[in-house]
């Protein structure tokens, strides 16, 4: 009889040890056993064929003969049967595997960019908040800085004459020069109002524009991190689906030159 070919197991790494493996293991470790046990009353048979040749008991070696046969043929079934069975096995535990370190894989990865995400929105929200407050500061800032009026020489003037001659009491030309006056001075003074408050709309647009500048830095860096994690994320799925290839080809490859050495094995003789 022929002794049970070593099987040299793909070694699943990267991946769980599933349901599916673990039965493959313990489909080996039973064909194991049965093979032996096999093999031992094979032997035991096939002396007793030689024994009854020896003994001139023709009939009876005829019988041990086709008996034999019939085992080998069974056992060769068996054999193949169980292996059909072991190596279905071992390929549901590869993918059964691999289907679990990619769940765990879309998990860690959602969970990950899922923090990304929170903490970009708390940094946009706090550069909000922080221009909002300094914004505020700018406005009180500027309107704290206003100066006073400075009014035209032809308004200084005017109201110097209308000194002179209310001190002169003549106070009919006087109230006419004031009257001019008030009205001058209503026109520079709205003038300057208007001058004033199109520097500080200016100021502020231009304070503005640089807040602007500065949350779109942060969003465009924001986004290239985004982008960066997204290319990572792309890269080490490769990585993974690589390594589920290289298990699944190695798996196939073993299981190949295993039914090749069964056939051998059948060829030659159980």
């Amino acid at each position: 009889h022929a002794a049970a070919t070593p099987r040299r197991r793909v070694s699943l790494t990267g991946f769980g040890r599933g349901a599916n493996e673990q039965k493959a293991a313990q489909q080996s470790t039973m064909e194991t056993a049965e093979d032996s046990a096999v093999a031992d009353f094979l032997q035991i048979l096939e002396e007793h064929r030689k024994n009854c040749e020896r003994q001139g008991k023709y009939v009876e070696a005829e019988i041990a003969k086709n008996r034999l046969e019939e085992l080998k043929l069974h056992e060769e079934n068996r054999r193949k049967e169980a292996m059909r069975s072991r190596q279905l096995a071992e390929r549901l535990g590869v993918e059964e595997a691999h289907m679990l370190e990619y769940q765990q894989f879309n998990m860690d990865w959602d969970r990950k960019m899922g923090e990304y995400e929170q903490h970009a929105n708390e940094l946009v929200e706090a550069m909000r908040d922080r221009h909002k407050n300094e914004l505020k500061e700018f406005q009180e800032t500027l309107l704290q800085k206003q100066q006073r009026p400075k009014f035209s020489r032809e308004l200084l003037n005017l109201r110097r004459i209308q000194e002179h001659l209310a001190k002169q009491k003549d106070y009919t030309e006087a109230h006419k020069i004031k009257l001019k006056c008030d009205a001058l001075e209503a026109w520079e003074l709205e003038k300057w109002k208007n001058q004033k408050q199109q520097e500080m709309f200016q100021r502020e647009a231009k304070f503005k524009h640089q807040k602007q500048g500065e949350l779109l830095a942060l969003q465009k860096r924001i986004q290239t991190g985004r982008e960066e994690q997204k290319k990572q994320r792309e890269l080490d799925l490769e990585r993974l689906l690589q390594r589920y290839r290289n298990v699944k080809n190695e798996l196939e490859a073993q299981q190949n030159l295993e039914r090749i050495r069964m056939e051998k094995m059948t060829q030659g003789g159980v």
